[in-house]
């Protein structure tokens, strides 16, 4: 008959074995419980069928004590004891199943013999004999195959041991691919697997791919979990039209828990050695990154000295009120990104800019001071820096129904290449408002004075600019907005759609403002939204003369859930005298030559289905009868990655070129581990692709494959090249991972969309 035997381990008394027969003879469950609840993240996991669970103790164990089922047993004095047939053996720190036991509890030795099953919340270990020191929590166990619990890895060993800190094999192996016959599989003398740590470390290595011997490494280390390791990441080969072989081998410095570093060197058969350094930085008030990018000689370009990139930024929390931030990138020359490409900058980067913001976040007051600088990369002019810029604002506060508001900002900005070299501006900008909001009408009139000085310097002879300036205008604005709502069936059952029509009247005098400079003033875009502006420009230095109504209207369609499905909106500017007109004014041709003075905006988005996304806009100049832009998206968002992308942008004119231009992206998962991307662009105008992209990859449990090419417009900023000129750059990627040596995650496919001129984005709207 199966008996319970339950042991005290810490007393110094003689053995006691208390004995209680189980009714029936039915024997007791035992067994740990090894079940738990399921983790949802498994579900887009490989490999989560061949994981092994968590092992738990057994259920309601007293301290110290050891749990042991056997069907016989023959005590050995007063202080050891030995099981035979159908030994379960429990404690708080393993479960052992064996043919036979022997406890010297004098010692606290344990020994056991198999066939045995061995498992604790590290391992799962199948072994011939066990040889354990309870006392000091170590084990031995000869002739193990084991298996990691909630990993992959596993393997064999002659020699498994146990302890605290990990586990420690002799003439083993190791995998985290499944089954008989792995994939890849390393073999060595000695393999130290620390579960404190999370890595593990091997001394006179093989790695074996399809039982094939493929290098040999004396000393090597690789993480079993997701946790930070130093050494060599995954490196990536990439042969190109432009860059030749192309390899990259990263190194990381796991420096602290809070600070790591990683340096790749890059070769490029066509260029040369190029060394990129990144440190990455984190405490409880500051998040900061610097790298740096070096080349030495540059053999596509012998005429230029070294290359070089450095770049800096960082994010502070100085505490409840002040934040402090700080992005600055650096470059040998203006080609530099175009030639050698970053992470740090885009390709399509024309201006690199130099911020240093201290912002203050009070109860009433906010408050910036800024330092900024752009260096412009090509043949352009150079722009103002602004040392220092402080902007302030005063928080609404009412006063018998009125909000009174005050802005403002003192700024000197400098650009030695300019007529005017340096100059001071001081701008204050009181507004009063008054504003009713209800549920199905709003309406808000404000009045605001923009008064604005500007000390001017430099050689102003036979300029149009003054040396001081004093303009002060003031500004009137009215605005109105109604809501209807009915129950609707279009687009959705039982739905309810909305009608907001919304009116703007705008009144700003005229003022001559020629005689100021451009110092950081915008045009800003003429779309449906900006129709209701009260200003055309991103800065004070133009304030454009305004005496017009807006009329424009929303109509939104929301289903059961409350989720909008739909919406479309249109408006226009009408202009109440001609000499208003943006044409009249002589404001927009120092900063954009093309006017439209009758210009009608449009927006419209279609979320007819979870997976089917619409986004589409317009703008129509109805005095010349000619579409300015336009742009239409089409998304379709599947399960496990899948995507598809359609999509179309028009703009007439862009510095004398039109775009009219079809893209296409898509992620096409065949099954859980085939996948293909791409993505393609053409230009109708030109009639010819601007950029193509295809890619595949394969990833199972314990390797991922990516290949992929590429085909682009090659950008040069040091010549100017018309739409006839462009040269093209052609490459082919190569990514493999060992997964458990290089990396534990999935690879995720919408990055490689993200890597072009036209990078994919996904559509954004508020029910997501």
């Amino acid at each position: 008959m199966l008996k319970i035997w339950r042991l005290l381990l810490l007393s110094s008394a003689p053995l006691v074995v208390i004995a209680s027969p189980i009714a029936n003879g039915e024997p007791k469950a035992t067994a740990p419980n090894t079940q738990s609840e399921p983790d949802p993240l498994a579900q887009i996991d490989l490999c989560h069928a061949y994981r092994q669970p968590l092992w738990q103790p057994l259920p309601n164990l007293v301290a110290n004590t050891i749990d042991i089922q056997a069907d016989d047993v023959e005590l050995q004095g007063t202080q050891s004891a030995e099981f035979n047939g159908n030994v379960d053996i429990n404690t708080s720190k393993m479960t052992l199943r064996a043919e036979s036991a022997l406890i010297d509890k004098q010692k606290g030795l344990l020994h056991a013999s198999g066939p045995l099953e061995y498992q604790d919340k590290f391992t799962k270990v199948y072994s011939v004999g066990l040889f354990a020191d309870l006392n000091k929590n170590a084990i031995q166990l000869l002739g193990a195959n084991y298996q990691l619990s909630d990993q992959m890895g596993h393997g064999g060993a002659e020699k498994l041991s146990v302890n605290a800190n990990g586990i420690f094999l002799e003439n083993s192996s190791f995998t985290t691919c499944p089954g008989e016959q792995p994939f890849w599989l390393i073999e060595a003398d000695d393999i130290n697997l620390s579960a404190k740590e999370g890595w593990g470390e091997t001394e006179s290595t093989v790695l074996r791919i399809l039982d094939v011997p493929v290098v040999y490494i004396p000393y090597f280390t690789f993480p079993i979990d997701d946790r930070r390791k130093s050494g060599l990441l995954t490196p990536t080969i990439s042969p190109s039209s432009k860059y030749g072989l192309e390899i990259a081998a990263p190194i990381y410095w796991n420096l602290a828990p809070n600070y790591d570093a990683t340096i790749t060197p890059r070769y490029m058969s066509n260029q040369g050695l190029q060394l990129i350094g990144e440190v990455r930085y984190l405490t409880p008030v500051h998040e900061g990154l610097m790298a740096f990018e070096y080349l030495g000689n540059d053999k596509s370009e012998p005429t230029l000295d070294d290359r070089y990139l450095m770049h800096f930024r960082q994010q502070s929390d100085l505490d409840a009120n002040w934040r402090a931030n700080l992005d600055v990138t650096n470059i040998s020359d203006d080609n530099y990104l175009t030639d050698l490409e970053s992470a740090y900058a885009t390709t399509t980067d024309t201006q690199l800019q130099r911020t240093a913001l201290l912002s203050y976040l009070g109860d009433n007051w906010r408050a910036n001071i800024k330092l900024q600088n752009f260096e412009i990369l090509g043949d352009h002019t150079e722009s103002y820096a602004a040392i220092p810029q402080l902007a302030f604002s005063r928080k609404l506060t009412v006063v018998d129904g009125f909000y009174w508001d005050l802005s403002g900002e003192v700024s000197h900005f400098q650009n030695s290449e300019k007529v005017i070299d340096s100059a001071s501006r001081i701008h204050l900008e009181p507004k009063v408002a008054y504003r009713i909001e209800d549920h199905a009408w709003s309406f808000l009139t404000e009045t605001s004075v923009l008064h604005t000085y500007y000390q001017q310097d430099g050689d102003l002879t036979g300029t149009p600019f003054d040396e001081s300036v004093s303009r002060t205008l003031p500004k009137f604005r009215l605005y109105g907005k109604l809501n209807f709502e009915r129950d609707t069936n279009l687009f959705v059952e039982d739905g309810i759609q909305t009608l907001e029509p919304q009116l703007q009247y705008l009144y700003t005098p005229r003022r001559d403002q020629s005689n100021i400079g451009l110092y950081d003033t915008a045009r800003l875009q003429d779309d449906f939204f900006g129709l209701f502006r009260d200003r055309r420009f991103t800065s004070v230095d133009r304030v454009a003369e305004a005496n017009q109504f807006t009329l424009g209207a929303t109509t939104r369609v929301f289903n059961t859930r409350n989720d909008e499905v739909f919406n479309f909106s249109f408006g226009q500017i009408f202009y109440l005298n001609d000499k208003v007109k943006p044409s009249e004014q002589n404001l927009f041709s120092e900063i954009d030559d093309t006017n439209y003075n009758a210009l009608l905006a449009a927006e419209t988005m279609w979320h007819w289905h979870r997976r089917w996304y619409l986004g589409a806009g317009v703008q129509y100049d109805t005095d010349g009868q000619n579409v300015v832009q336009s742009h239409v998206t089409l998304d379709y968002k599947g399960d496990n990655n899948q995507l598809v992308q359609l999509n179309h942008r028009y703009v007439r004119d862009v510095s004398g070129y039109t775009i009219d231009q079809v893209g296409m992206f898509a992620s096409l998962p065949i099954n859980e581990s085939w996948q293909l991307i791409g993505s393609y662009h053409r230009d109708f105008e030109a009639k010819r692709s601007i950029e193509s992209f295809v890619g595949v990859q394969y990833e199972s449990c314990c390797f991922a494959i990516q290949i992929t090419g590429r085909r682009q417009i090659e950008t040069d900023l040091n010549s100017s090249i018309g739409q006839d000129d462009a040269i093209f750059n052609s490459s082919i990627g190569f990514n493999f991972v060992l997964k458990g040596l290089g990396s534990t995650a999935r690879s995720d496919v919408q990055n490689l969309l993200k890597r072009g001129i036209f990078a994919y984005r996904r559509p954004y709207f508020l029910n997501n």
